[in-house]
């Protein structure tokens, strides 16, 4: 027997969804939870998810939080084993034919998911739903140059995430001929680029990005370039965010440039550590003094509570004034020692989490790299390289999973 509603139920549900789309307080949630319970085929439900939709999408950010509101009280009662929520998703998405729906629905839930109680577990039945329709396989990648639209420069200025663009001119520069830039996009959101790689083409292991991406840096020859320096990584989603796609777009970048570019060589990452400076900072001198060069700071630390944060003080002074060698060393130890923390199974620094959960290995950490406000802000201007070496990757994360991230020799000496 089909699984639909009697016209008198459709009526009664229509009838409510009228009532409350004409008011400003929330949905009635006997009509939203039709959304979680009815049958996909169920013509009522459905044409509230439309209605329920195009009213999200026109709303500020005040309403959409009643909204996301209205959707878990409406759940409240439903057996969490049960696919209700899946279910929500999936008729919002079918009924709305609007992926980026879907995306902007995860973004406030991140957005508010400590400010509505119950919001938080919905949003991970999303984030599944999510992974599951940014299939890696779907994904598009386009080169972007100088001959692109303006309007896809202009969003690869407002989205990059690492390295701030300032200028037409630095614009021009990171698409220059010893530069490639990629983006990529889903079929479904066709003029919304997902992801932006940037990468320069160079002799050696790049260790200075203020160089890297200086608009006055003269063009390095072609002919000469041995490396790929994935120097940028900007996700332009929010709602996106933790929705991995594993090496799958390094992968995909990498196979580019070497149809492209036959003589490259290695491909290397020049990396930031966003959350070094904090960590630090909260570290007693018991935790850190095993890493401090010299004898006599080892033994002031021992019983100094404060230690990490009067540490991050002296590496960020190191970047604008040369200090002592011993203090450059510590720097170092102290941020490869930081780069190898656990939270569970899983890098701590998010930087760290994506490049040795795809496989890569940390191959250096640069002193003074990034001499940036945000660089020496989150990282006293440290910076770090991570290799990848395709026939390494699989051995890599099976050591990232024993609790052993993959260091090389040049990092162990530290």
């Amino acid at each position: 027997m089909p699984d639909t509603e009697t016209p008198s139920r459709g009526a009664g549900l229509l009838d409510r969804l009228s009532r409350w789309l004409d008011r400003d307080h929330l949905p009635d949630p006997a009509a939203v939870r039709s959304l979680y319970e009815a049958a996909l085929t169920d013509s009522a439900a459905n044409r509230l998810a439309r209605q329920w939709a195009d009213r999200y999408l026109a709303a500020d950010a005040e309403e959409r939080r009643c909204l996301l509101a209205g959707l878990v009280h409406a759940g409240i009662g439903l057996e969490a084993e049960s696919d209700h929520s899946s279910r929500l998703f999936r008729r919002l998405y079918a009924e709305s034919d609007r992926l980026v729906l879907m995306v902007e629905l995860r973004a406030d839930m991140l957005r508010w998911r400590n400010q509505v109680a119950g919001l938080s577990a919905l949003e991970q039945v999303l984030a599944v739903q999510l992974s599951n329709w940014f299939d890696v396989g779907m994904l598009e990648l386009r080169h972007i140059n100088w001959d692109s639209p303006a309007s896809l420069l202009e969003k690869l200025i407002r989205y990059e995430a690492v390295h701030a663009i300032r200028s037409w001119e630095d614009m021009r520069r990171r698409v220059a001929a010893d530069r490639r830039c990629y983006a990529f996009f889903h079929p479904r959101m066709n003029d919304v680029p997902l992801i932006f790689v940037e990468v320069a083409l160079t002799e050696d292991m790049a260790a200075d990005v203020q160089a890297l991406i200086d608009p006055g840096r003269p063009l390095a020859d072609l002919g000469k370039a041995r490396w790929a320096i994935f120097y940028s990584i900007s996700n332009t989603q929010r709602g996106l965010r933790g929705i991995s796609f594993g090496n799958f777009l390094l992968k995909r970048v990498i196979e580019e440039l070497l149809s492209e570019l036959p003589k490259l060589k290695s491909f290397a990452t020049l990396s930031p550590m966003p959350g070094f400076a904090d960590w630090l900072g909260k570290r007693g001198g018991d935790e850190i003094q095993e890493y401090l060069s010299d004898k006599a700071e080892r033994q002031a630390a021992a019983q100094d509570p404060g230690a990490g944060a009067a540490w991050v003080d002296r590496l960020r002074g190191g970047v604008a004034e040369p200090g002592p060698e011993s203090t450059r060393r510590t720097g170092l130890r102290l941020a490869a020692h930081y780069l190898q923390q656990l939270r569970g199974a899983d890098p701590l620094d998010p930087v760290a989490r994506f490049h040795l959960g795809n496989g890569a290995r940390i191959e250096r950490v640069n002193w003074a790299a990034d001499r940036s406000a945000k660089g020496v802000e989150q990282s006293c201007g440290l910076m770090v390289n991570y290799l990848y070496e395709p026939d390494q990757l699989d051995e890599n994360r099976a050591r990232l999973a024993a609790g052993k991230p993959r260091t090389s020799r040049s990092v162990q000496w530290l």
